[in-house]
């Protein structure tokens, strides 16, 4: 395992209208870890001036906590200029993100794999020019009935989800510092089970 710095991303779109919206999860998450770690984001200039960015301690690693400025499908060139910036290679890139794929609730770790038609994934691996980076997983769920996937990331979280989602962001960001502190394979073992 890398002893970092490590850029940790949290995905969302941005503007105070989308800021409760399902596909902002991995924002709230990053919003979590950055108050944890004592961390002020801020707008930067040059590379770092489409993100809002901070320097810190995480999990007793160096970590660049950051939220990209960006809509979620222009996210990649906001990360590529963060990794360029501070001399990082993806494979030293944890991005936290929405999952329709895991039931809400349950948060899962893994390195690559495809986007699963995630639009912010799916910008980064383009603009990195790898899909080899580690990911923070934090399930949504499924819409429901015929309900449009693009519309359903896009609402805010149910009344019913939002008695429980302040823990869901605790276990993501508690998941997020266990991949950091004891790597992939070890923070599985200890995530997964859970949910």
């Amino acid at each position: 395992m890398s002893q970092g710095p490590f850029l940790v991303v949290g995905l969302g779109n941005p503007g105070p209208g989308y800021a409760g919206n399902r596909h902002n999860v991995g924002a709230m998450v990053l919003a979590e870890l950055a108050a944890r770690a004592g961390v002020r984001l801020a707008a930067g200039k040059g590379p770092r001036s489409r993100s809002m960015s901070g320097e810190g301690r995480l999990a007793g690693r160096r970590v660049v906590l950051a939220v990209p400025a960006t809509y979620m499908n222009e996210s990649g060139g906001p990360v590529r200029g963060l990794l360029d910036y501070h001399h990082l290679a993806p494979t030293d890139l944890v991005v936290v993100h929405d999952e329709l794929d895991i039931p809400f609730e349950a948060v899962r770790l893994k390195r690559g794999g495809g986007e699963g038609g995630h639009n912010g994934l799916r910008s980064i691996s383009r603009s990195t020019g790898t899909r080899d980076y580690l990911r923070v997983r934090v399930g949504i769920g499924r819409p429901p009935g015929r309900q449009d996937p693009a519309d359903f990331v896009l609402k805010d979280f149910s009344a019913t989800e939002r008695k429980t989602l302040e823990l869901l962001v605790g276990e993501a960001a508690d998941a997020t510092e266990l991949l950091l502190e004891r790597g992939l394979e070890a923070a599985q073992n200890l995530v997964h089970p859970r949910s």
